[in-house]
């Protein structure tokens, strides 16, 4: 069956892993997918990810991150720009999730950035996703 949104998939295989206490989950590989993990990387979020070739299109396989105590450091991830109805933002209109605690993802002309790096090089973009 075909997929129409790899984007929420991914999301949901994350929220669906940390709410289990899985150490890591295999989500498709694709550009976009990269670049979201590469942002969540970069920012705190899981410890790292791994290209798995399994012949076809590919896996990310995400290592998720915990707090000392066991805690989920992913506490809210959620889609903001759908299929159905995408959502665009300039500079001065990206969200600051958590007063500028949490992330903005944003797919711009430069790839798959945060809101900070977004606000940093001033360009704006698609609103993929928030993180709290």
């Amino acid at each position: 069956m075909a997929m129409s949104d790899p984007i929420a998939d991914m999301l949901t295989r994350i929220r669906n892993a940390g709410r289990n206490r899985a150490k890591m989950v295999d989500c498709l590989n694709s550009k976009v997918c990269r670049g979201i993990a590469d942002v969540l990387k970069s920012e705190g979020y899981i410890n790292g990810y791994d290209v798995v070739e399994d012949g076809r299109q590919g896996l990310i396989r995400v290592q998720l991150k915990y707090g000392p105590r066991g805690e989920q450091v992913l506490n809210r991830l959620t889609r903001e720009s759908k299929p159905g109805r995408r959502l665009y933002a300039g500079v001065e209109d990206l969200p600051r999730p958590l007063q500028g605690m949490g992330i903005a993802i944003v797919s711009t002309s430069s790839g798959v950035l945060s809101d900070r790096e977004c606000r940093h090089r001033r360009i704006g973009g698609e609103l993929i996703c928030t993180v709290d």
